[in-house]
């Protein structure tokens, strides 16, 4: 239940946010990590860092107004890989922001980071997680991922897919690897 309380702040909020350019702006989001949030070692469960991502890659497509080909189309978002490097633990109570961006995209796939910071006591940014994801919308109708160029159209934007950095690449090179030992 509280994965959709948290949902539904996000849409009513993104009413008073303004608009992101998926392909160059950052979503940020902040939270605070709740007892629903903990594990038996009393921090941040790691499945809750995953459900925390998927608000932001949520942010990105309410806030760009890709909801609206989504809704239309009948398509459906689909993550096809990811990777995540925990770095500093969560305790409870503790506030953190949420960044999620877009790195880079191939035909039919975007690459995106998501970022879990918080505040040392000094009031510096503590880097919590960091994690890559691999993920597409899917046409069911077509039964084929939806072409990066075709998403962008639906929203106006123009841009060219960004060079992977080095650590992007090792990720598709681990997804492909291990996508065909299955």
């Amino acid at each position: 239940m509280n994965l959709w309380l948290r949902v539904l702040h996000l849409i009513v909020m993104s009413l008073f946010r303004r608009k992101l350019d998926p392909a160059r702006d950052v979503s940020r989001l902040g939270f605070r990590v709740w007892p629903h949030d903990l594990d038996t070692s009393l921090h941040m469960n790691n499945g809750r860092y995953w459900t925390l991502m998927d608000l932001g890659r949520t942010d990105i497509m309410i806030r760009s107004g890709l909801w609206r080909p989504i809704l239309r189309h009948g398509w459906v978002p689909v993550v096809g890989a990811g990777q995540i490097r925990f770095r500093r633990e969560l305790r409870p109570f503790r506030a953190f922001a949420l960044e999620t961006r877009i790195l880079t995209w191939s035909a039919n796939h975007v690459v995106m980071e998501h970022r879990l910071i918080s505040k040392a006591r000094d009031g510096r940014p503590v880097l919590n997680a960091i994690a890559l994801v691999r993920a597409g919308l899917y046409d069911r109708r077509e039964r084929r991922f939806v072409p990066m160029e075709r998403l962008l159209g639906e929203i106006g934007v123009d841009a060219q897919a960004p060079a992977a950095a080095p650590e992007v690449e090792a990720f598709l090179a681990a997804e492909e690897t291990l996508k065909s030992a299955a």
